[in-house]
């Protein structure tokens, strides 16, 4: 078994360990190995416009509001966006702040026909720690993987 299908074989473990209604999760370190390896795969960034340009941007993601800033309104269109972006045979890896909204995301896109959809475990920005700041406990960017800054 190669590389790509031993980190698939265990997102999937867990995502039945847990019975969640879509493929996989994934920490972000093997989100970002999964879309390197694997022909096609399709990462989205379902966190604001606001905390794109605040906080930053992984480069090669796809963007697409799951809710607004400020006021948090589920983008309507969202469903439609991704269907726009992102091939439905596409392996596709949801990503937010902390994991929550991506895991909408995720659960969303199956019941829409989407077959290989995953979330990506902590974010962006990880978890909170004892002094309720981010980047300091996981997520994306406290694992060094590629991101900038706008």
């Amino acid at each position: 078994m190669g590389k790509l299908s031993e980190i698939l074989a265990l997102a999937q473990k867990r995502a039945r360990d847990h019975q969640l209604p879509y493929e996989g999760t994934l920490t972000p370190a093997e989100a970002h190995e999964i879309w390197q390896l694997a022909p096609g795969a399709k990462l989205v960034d379902v966190r604001t416009h606001a905390e794109l340009n605040w906080v930053g941007r992984i480069p090669g993601a796809i963007e697409i509001e799951w809710q607004s800033y400020p006021g948090g309104q589920a983008n309507p269109h969202f469903l439609a966006e991704l269907k726009h972006q992102v091939d439905h045979e596409s392996l596709v890896l949801f990503i937010c702040r902390s994991g929550q909204r991506s895991h909408l995301a995720a659960v969303l896109a199956t019941q829409n026909g989407f077959p290989d959809c995953y979330n990506v475990l902590e974010g962006f920005e990880g978890d909170k720690d004892a002094s309720s700041q981010r980047n300091r406990i996981g997520g994306w960017r406290y694992a060094g993987l590629p991101w900038s800054q706008s």
